[in-house]
C-alpha cells in the first residue's frame, strides 16, 4: 500500500497561483502513474490531471488545461500540481492518487488516495 500526503492548499484570490505537493511513501514503491482529483462541495469527484511516472506523459481535463501543470520528482517520489490563474470555480479539495498506467487519460485504475488539501479561491 502507498501512503499519499498532500500539502500546499490555501486561500487565494482569483488570478493567483498555488503549487500543490504530494508525497508518496510505502514499502517497495513501484509507481506507474499518479494524478490529481478535486471535489467541490455538492459535486462529483473530478479527475483533472495525470502523469506517467516513467514516460512523463501527461493528461489534463479541459477545465484546467493551459492553467495547471502536473510534474514529478522521481528521486523524491513527489508529485506536484502548479495551478496558475486560479478561478473561484477551482475551489475544491484536491487529492492525489496512485494508479496503474494506461488509457487515454494516462491513469487507469486507482490504487491509493490521499486525504486531500483544501484550495479556496475568492473572487
Amino acid at each position: 500500500q502507498v501512503q499519499l500526503v498532500e500539502s500546499g492548499g490555501g486561500l487565494v484570490q482569483a488570478g493567483d497561483s498555488l503549487r500543490l505537493s504530494c508525497t508518496a511513501s510505502g514499502r517497495a514503491l513501484n509507481l506507474e502513474a499518479m494524478g490529481w482529483f478535486r471535489q467541490a462541495p455538492g459535486r462529483e469527484r473530478e479527475f483533472i490531471a495525470g502523469m506517467a511516472w516513467t514516460t512523463d506523459d501527461t493528461w489534463y481535463s479541459g477545465a484546467v488545461k493551459g492553467r495547471f501543470t502536473i510534474s514529478n520528482d522521481n528521486a523524491k517520489n513527489m508529485l506536484y500540481l502548479q495551478m496558475n490563474n486560479l478561478k473561484p470555480e477551482d475551489t475544491a479539495v484536491y487529492s492525489c492518487m496512485n494508479c496503474h498506467a494506461g488509457g487515454s487519460r494516462v491513469c487507469g485504475s486507482v490504487t491509493d488516495w490521499g486525504q486531500g488539501t483544501q484550495v479556496t479561491v475568492s473572487s
